[in-house]
């Protein structure tokens, strides 16, 4: 144990640090290990109890190094599992002036994308999708729930409800849902979307590998076809530490 810890948290670099709290020391010790590759991505923290040991420090200093390395995004507790990392994630500028699928953002910046299926298939509509997709009696939804990843990164949750009609067969859809909808001329010319704030809850933080309580960006979008028809309507979840939306703003005329 003390010498898979050792390539971890070098003792040496812990007392090299200097004067100050401990568990600030051991929290910068944690952080650059992060940094630095030594803990990765998905990587497993000791126990409490064996970094305790190790590094000759209460238990309280260890809990408040990795508290700190929790609120800052660094470190993800889940219920019965233990304490895991979370790789930090380069911000994605995503421009509110262009109606672009995820995959399409994503591959503009050279970035591997995959999904995760949370959700896909016909079902009986809901009061709020006959609603927003303006449906007729008897109208059958498709519906797709999808955890969105580049780079091996959850980046987001994403919720799409359309009639049947634009989208009779869901598992035709594999990686791009508007690259389908291409095929038969239903893709989205315009849309209406809402960006609102919001902390992240279970089970979402556990998907996107984030505390719960992270901050988040929730999304509502409608999108309509040429002739104005709504042929989608999506809520999504996206990781506040890893998307800025930019909007581009012009004097407008009198």
């Amino acid at each position: 144990m003390n010498q898979a810890l050792s390539a971890i948290l070098p003792l040496d670099a812990l007392q090299s640090l200097g004067s100050g709290p401990l568990y600030l020391k051991l929290r910068q010790t944690l952080e650059e290990a992060i940094h630095s590759g030594r803990l990765a991505h998905g990587d497993a923290l000791p126990a409490e109890r064996d970094l305790a040991d190790y590094a000759n420090v209460s238990r309280v200093t260890v809990r408040k190094a990795v508290d700190d390395l929790v609120k800052d995004g660094l470190l993800a507790r889940r219920q019965g599992s233990g304490t895991f990392v979370v790789k930090p994630v380069s911000k994605v500028q995503q421009p509110l002036s262009q109606l672009t699928s995820f995959t399409e953002d994503m591959a503009r910046r050279g970035l591997e994308t995959r999904a995760e299926w949370l959700e896909r298939g016909l079902f009986h509509p809901s009061p709020e999708e006959m609603m927003m997709l303006g449906l007729a009696p008897g109208t059958m939804v498709a519906r797709l729930g999808r955890l969105r990843i580049a780079n091996d990164m959850p980046l987001a949750i994403e919720r799409a409800s359309l009639s049947a009609e634009f989208l009779p067969d869901p598992r035709t859809v594999d990686t791009s849902l508007y690259a389908e909808l291409e095929k038969t001329r239903s893709r989205p010319m315009r849309a209406i979307q809402r960006i609102s704030a919001c902390n992240v809850k279970n089970p979402d933080a556990g998907l996107l590998a984030v505390p719960v309580g992270a901050a988040g960006l929730s999304i509502e979008r409608i999108s309509y076809l040429a002739s104005g028809r709504v042929v989608e309507f999506t809520r999504s979840l996206y990781r506040g530490d890893a998307y800025d939306f930019v909007a581009e703003l012009t004097i407008g005329g009198n």
